[in-house]
């Protein structure tokens, strides 16, 4: 007989979509149906056809997913099964066995492919200009219901609960002292899980400000009002997606399972900045830092290979749906524990120190760099490395 599996086992995960997948993937591609072009010069209407053109014919023509997959699976890669649900999860050691534990959240429409380019410059700064006492251990965990981890069977996976599985995940590798990133819904996860503050947790840093979001900040400088004007431009005429998935993720679930070209314009139509870098990667040839044509379409086609697009839809209607179990609970206390923010100029909005210091009491660390978008660590990986290097010096 072998081992007896345990609940809370750790199990090696390997890639391996089978090759029928990927030719109906391709003949999906290839029969789709498009609309006439839009009516305008710029998104206003949404995803513009020229874009979505270019990326469906680079994806049934030329694009590979076996290279994503052969560098996946070059990754120590694992699965466990924490409060029902199977959470997959990349864990790369350090060199340096001194080095700090990082647990580093994705967000929509990301996964953990958007956090590559970061393994080499966190877990081996050395090589990457950096110092050696600077080094992570990392650990990037898929969401429940986003590409590799399972998908949740009940309500309830709001942000909290995933923060506790989280910190179950790093209490079961062994680490009894660590620190958290995220960034997107990444944020909000790594947002409660400084407000719980777990046992072993000494300080988190985020590149979104998920508090203001939700409560009224001050509009008394000029940096201030131009954030507040940013968010209300979002809220007015960019959010379509959030409206959808906190309300309906079921309803625009069913195009995302069934048709791969459109659950990439959806992926696609998140913020304006990233938008056109993605854009011009393919109408033009001209990416924006590490937002290639091959890294984009890694990432849309992971959420199509798993068929994850609803369950990562539903995410949103759990965390901020006005009919999800969370809607009205009270919220958790300030984080006890030190925070750092970076904001990114091509962001929703450029976040003001004062808003930082507002929302985290605790906040012991804020820079604000010269480029990077929403997808900081996808976009920059280098500087984002820097950044988190530099936040967490003061815990270490």
């Amino acid at each position: 007989m072998g081992p007896v599996e345990t609940a809370t086992e750790i199990r090696p995960f390997q890639l391996d979509i089978p090759k029928e997948a990927l030719e109906d993937l391709r003949r999906r591609i290839e029969a789709t149906r498009l609309p006439s072009k839009e009516l305008v010069g710029d998104r206003s209407q949404g995803v513009q056809l020229a874009t979505i053109e270019e990326l469906a014919t680079y994806w049934a023509t030329e694009y590979d997913w076996r290279k994503a997959e052969a560098r996946l699976n070059a990754l120590p890669q694992f699965t466990t099964e924490i409060d029902g649900v199977d959470i997959h999860f990349i864990h790369v050691k350090s060199p340096n066995e001194h080095a700090l534990p990082l647990i580093m959240t994705h967000g929509w429409p990301g996964s953990v492919i958007e956090l590559l380019e970061t393994i080499g410059p966190l877990t081996d700064p050395t090589a990457h200009g950096g110092q050696a006492e600077d080094a992570f251990h990392l650990v990037l965990p898929s969401i429940p219901g986003y590409a590799f981890s399972g998908e949740p069977v009940e309500v309830g996976w709001e942000l909290g609960r995933t923060a506790r599985a989280w910190a179950e995940l790093m209490d079961r590798l062994g680490y009894t002292r660590y620190v958290a990133q995220g960034g997107d819904v990444g944020a909000g996860i790594s947002d409660a899980m400084g407000r719980q503050a777990p046992d072993g947790l000494i300080g988190i840093h985020t590149n979104l400000l998920v508090p203001a979001l939700g409560g009224t900040m001050p509009t008394e400088t000029d940096e201030e009002r131009a954030a507040a004007a940013q968010i209300a431009t979002f809220r007015q005429s960019g959010n379509g997606y959030f409206v959808e998935m906190a309300t309906r993720p079921q309803t625009i679930g069913y195009a995302l399972l069934d048709s791969p070209v459109a659950l990439a314009a959806w992926m696609l139509d998140h913020d304006t900045d990233s938008y056109y870098k993605i854009s011009h990667a393919f109408v033009d040839g001209e990416p924006v830092g590490n937002l290639t044509r091959d890294h984009i379409l890694d990432n849309i086609t992971a959420y199509w290979l798993t068929g994850t697009g609803a369950s990562a839809a539903r995410s949103y209607w759990e965390a901020y749906g006005p009919d999800a179990p969370a809607a009205g609970r009270e919220p958790l206390p300030p984080s006890p524990i030190p925070v750092g923010f970076t904001t990114f100029p091509g962001e929703i909005w450029r976040t003001p120190r004062s808003w930082a210091e507002k929302a985290y009491p605790n906040l012991n660390y804020f820079n604000e760099v010269d480029r990077g978008g929403h997808f900081a660590a996808w976009e920059e990986p280098e500087l984002f490395s820097e950044e988190l290097r530099a936040a967490f010096a003061s815990v270490r």
